[in-house]
């Protein structure tokens, strides 16, 4: 995991995402936001949770911990996290004080509503 604050984000150019420089891919693909209960656990169901590409969570509000490979590191909103690809892991919502937080990733082609794909 790698971590940073959303003070370390450069001014996206034209064409690129606004975490170009920090998550691998031209384009972003597939995310969306996460509104978490007090003390959730993320796929505490799904253990290991994995991914075949780099994820971002970009912490919106509130505090908590991540759990990478069982270990947990505390977080709070304006963080961003970017999850290497095969690392197990799970956000974990405070009571006091739940997590809301995008999750993206990206890739070469970009979401197909946005990037049409040419037909062969």
């Amino acid at each position: 995991m790698r971590r940073y604050r959303f003070a370390d984000l450069q001014n996206a150019g034209q064409g690129q995402h606004f975490l170009t420089g920090l998550l691998s891919g031209a384009r972003l693909y597939k995310g969306s936001v996460s509104y978490h209960p007090p003390n959730k656990v993320t796929h505490d169901e799904e253990r290991p949770h994995l991914e075949i590409d780099e994820e971002a969570f970009c912490l919106l509000q509130g505090s908590g911990w991540i759990e990478i490979d069982g270990v947990r590191e505390p977080v709070r909103g304006g963080d961003i996290l970017i999850i290497e690809p095969g690392e197990d892991h799970h956000l974990i919502s405070s009571e006091d004080d739940p997590l809301i937080n995008l999750w993206l990733h990206a890739d070469a082609s970009g979401h197909p509503q946005q990037f049409p794909r040419e037909s062969d």
